[in-house]
């Protein structure tokens, strides 16, 4: 019996020594080892996730819907090129220095604004009429047109890089906000958008009850006088809270007066006006042919000495969302609000 029970704790100690062993084997340090690989193990997995994610945001497409259908571009366009003034004025805007632009209207090749940000920039040729050339050899990855202009290129410009395009040539908000959302800049986009609108609303706050003023914008050149209406300069004094005569507020342009007969459709308590064209004798002698006119000195805004001369880059030309700036400061230094 004495035999039997020494061999069962023999059997005992055995079992626990094996069991001992194995602990040591599984446990202890090497448990931490094991949660530790374990732990770096994710944190490895987690880093090629990182990569993996950038890497997709790198190749990723997503399709732009614009003005003559859907566009699918790449990651984030490197190489642009612009073929209007206002994606000129917003590309430079939102930070992007583009590889190709067109041709200023006037101060050429570029508007002085714009000279610094755009120094060193290639011309792509005029807007009117853009060289697919000379674009070509730039290796776009993004061209930047408007319908209004390239409608009749756009499956030439699209053969050449991926293209979008505005509905209208002026309105410069939708120019932003395509140009943000292509150039994977929407945040960018919406933060100028948002100052824009702090400082419009400054401006209402600033001129008070002077607001509703009723406005003419006129635009006189060698050969011809215009009234613009609801394009760019239009649009943007609507939103500061100014009014239109009647007709001025059509959705169009403007018109070209076909004589001095037509002087009185410009009445207003306030005429903007600015002048345009290289040949600027011309321009003066048709300034002064039409304003020296009885019809031209029994305007209102001329009779109350409320005729005003504006840069006709900052409210015609440029179209951009800088140049829109530009035209506020304008009516903040007209109206003395920066007091």
């Amino acid at each position: 019996m004495l035999q039997f029970k020494r061999k069962l704790y023999i059997y005992a100690a055995l079992i626990l020594m094996i069991s001992l062993l194995a602990g040591c084997a599984s446990g202890g340090s090497g448990s931490t080892n094991t949660a530790s690989s374990a732990t770096s193990g994710n944190s490895s997995t987690e880093g090629s996730t990182e990569k993996d994610t950038s890497g997709k945001a790198a190749d990723e497409t997503r399709v732009i819907k614009h003005a003559m259908g859907e566009t699918q571009i790449k990651g984030t366009p490197q190489r642009i090129v612009t073929l209007f003034q206002g994606a000129n004025d917003v590309v430079v805007a939102l930070g992007v220095k583009p590889v190709g632009v067109v041709e200023s209207w006037v101060q050429q090749p570029v508007y002085e604004y714009l000279r610094k940000d755009l120094d060193g920039v290639p011309q792509v040729g005029q807007e009117s009429q853009p060289n697919l050339e000379e674009i070509n050899k730039l290796k776009p990855d993004l061209i930047i047109a408007t319908k209004v202009r390239d409608e009749e290129i756009y499956d030439q410009l699209s053969q050449i890089a991926p293209t979008i395009v505005t509905e209208t040539l002026f309105d410069w908000k939708e120019t932003l906000k395509l140009v943000g959302e292509s150039l994977n800049k929407t945040e960018e986009a919406d933060k100028l958008l948002a100052d824009w609108e702090t400082r419009v609303a400054d401006f209402k706050e600033k001129m008070g009850n002077r607001l509703p003023i009723e406005a003419t914008i006129t635009n006189f050149r060698a050969d011809q006088v215009r009234i613009f209406y609801m394009g760019y300069a239009g649009k943007i004094l609507k939103e500061l809270g100014f009014t239109r005569p009647a007709g001025h507020d059509q959705d169009t342009w403007g018109v070209q007066l076909a004589s001095k007969e037509n002087i009185p459709d410009m009445n207003a308590d306030m005429i903007f006006n600015f002048n345009s064209g290289t040949d600027t004798a011309a321009i003066e002698k048709n300034y002064k042919d039409w304003t020296s006119s009885p019809l031209w000195k029994n305007l209102d805004a001329v009779k109350n000495n409320q005729l005003y001369q504006v840069d006709e880059v900052a409210w015609n030309m440029a179209g951009g969302y800088t140049s829109a700036n530009m035209m506020l400061d304008d009516l903040y230094k007209l109206f003395n609000l920066n007091k």
